[in-house]
């Protein structure tokens, strides 16, 4: 099962570019984050057409995820528990009912930018709450990826230029500190399991020639379950997509588990 997590940067913007990535790379299980759209105008219609299953939590403008399977979908969960007053659209999760079942989390973690605001606060807060969910998730001791784009640059190994990330919220101690808990609790990245090279950037911003330099950073991973991670069969940073005709400023990573 090949399961791709991507940070599309609006959906409708970009449906081309998807759709020409979806029908060369043929991922099993996709999750978008950053789909900028409600549920009603997500545009359903040229996925299910490739065969997928469509599941969405929408939002007007900003945020969104969505989950995709061809494989039917079950326990389909919108939000992530621990605060019902949240009404950021950032999370998304579904057993993925292949022969093999999968439970698969997309998530778009909060950016938390400017520090010393309530924003930042609130990125600190959800990183908890996921903290919490995962403990809950590994407690059923079944197969899972809790995948999407963290918001976090957990090393300065993750950065092509660390020293220009020190005020921003991704590269706070906090921010490394509650990533390091989550996998702490027993949970394997996918790009360590796979030994992927330094300088495997998942993000690039538009701004500055950061593309043309190369001063990317890796912010989207896969945070596997010992048991989905005893099936791990590879994993694969699509670094071409962000060279595509109107290309999101991330690039999916696809993780492979065995069937």
């Amino acid at each position: 099962m090949r399961i791709a997590t991507w940070n599309v940067n609006s959906v409708n913007a970009r449906l081309p570019t998807v759709l020409a990535w979806l029908e060369v790379a043929r991922p099993d299980v996709v999750c978008f984050q950053e789909i900028k759209t409600v549920d009603e105008k997500f545009p359903r219609e040229p996925f299910e057409s490739l065969g997928y299953n469509v599941e969405t939590h929408g939002q007007k403008t900003y945020n969104g995820v969505a989950l995709l399977s061809k494989y039917p979908v079950s326990d389909v969960r919108r939000g992530l528990p621990g605060d019902d007053t949240d009404e950021q659209a950032r999370y998304i999760e579904a057993l993925i009912e292949a022969p093999r079942p999968v439970r698969v989390g997309g998530l778009y973690l909060p950016n938390g930018n400017p520090l010393g605001t309530e924003k930042f606060a609130y990125k600190l807060a959800w990183m908890a709450r996921l903290h919490a969910h995962a403990r809950t998730l590994l407690a059923q001791e079944e197969a899972f990826t809790l995948c999407g784009d963290y918001n976090v640059i957990p090393t300065p190994a993750d950065a092509r230029n660390p020293e220009a990330w020190t005020g921003d919220a991704l590269f706070q101690p906090e921010s490394r500190a509650a990533f390091r808990a989550l996998k702490g609790l027993g949970l394997y990245e996918a790009g360590e399991l796979g030994n992927q090279p330094p300088g495997t950037w998942t993000f690039w911003d538009y701004q500055a020639g950061a593309w043309q330099r190369d001063h990317g950073i890796r912010i989207d991973f896969h945070l596997l379950s010992p048991q989905a991670a005893d099936r791990f069969a590879g994993v694969e940073t699509h670094r071409d997509a962000r060279d595509m005709d109107k290309p999101s400023d991330h690039v999916p990573v696809v993780v492979e588990l065995a069937d």
